[in-house]
């Protein structure tokens, strides 16, 4: 998919390897596009919210990729996708989290919702932080990726068709042992290296 958009991967810092498992990545939120720029490097499970499986040709294929879903109109269901994704995490599968929660349009990371990040803590994995980012040829954030507020699925893929190469770039921050950590504490430091390495960007 990231072919027939044309959208350039670039990568910055330790890469995972296929020896890389019990690992939970979580990752800022811009686009529809992060899944497919996340999946090209490390096969992962995501974890997302129910309403992407009606969105079009995208819910199809997140769909048979694996992803658990979660419905946030149910309060109870973190509590049910926290199990499901502890014994993934247990049985050495890697799976992907935005804490955020949303989508933002790339000039701001909103603070991290801690609830599912419990599954890493639950079954001893690491939290390894994704820094994304989207820039223009100039270096500023291309906001025309976002798929953020009002825009359509169709409008947001329209928007980047017209794009020339547009381009991803991927930080893989320092990976962080849940061990000895809170879930709020771990949540704290992945949060505070995504940000720190962001506001290099802006």
């Amino acid at each position: 998919l990231l072919n027939c958009f044309n959208i350039k991967i670039i990568t910055h810092g330790s890469l995972p390897d296929k020896q890389t498992q019990s690992t939970m990545f979580v990752a800022n939120h811009i686009s529809w596009t992060d899944i497919h720029a996340l999946n090209s490097i490390v096969p992962v499970r995501f974890i997302a919210k129910i309403e992407i499986k009606s969105w079009p040709i995208f819910g199809y294929l997140v769909s048979k990729s694996g992803t658990l879903f979660i419905n946030r109109s149910i309060r109870k269901d973190a509590a049910r996708i926290v199990d499901i994704t502890t014994e993934s995490l247990k049985e050495q599968d890697n799976v992907c989290l935005f804490p955020e929660g949303t989508t933002t349009d790339g000039t701001q990371t909103l603070p991290f919702k801690s609830s599912i990040i419990q599954a890493a803590i639950e079954a001893k994995a690491t939290i390894w932080p994704v820094a994304i980012y989207y820039p223009l040829p100039d270096g500023k954030p291309n906001i025309n990726m976002a798929f953020a507020g009002e825009t359509s699925m169709l409008e947001s893929m329209k928007l980047i068709l017209r794009m020339r190469s547009p381009v991803a770039k991927l930080y893989f921050l320092t990976p962080i042992p849940c061990d000895n950590h809170t879930r709020q504490s771990v949540t704290k430091l992945a949060y505070d290296a995504m940000l720190s390495q962001l506001n290099t960007q802006h």
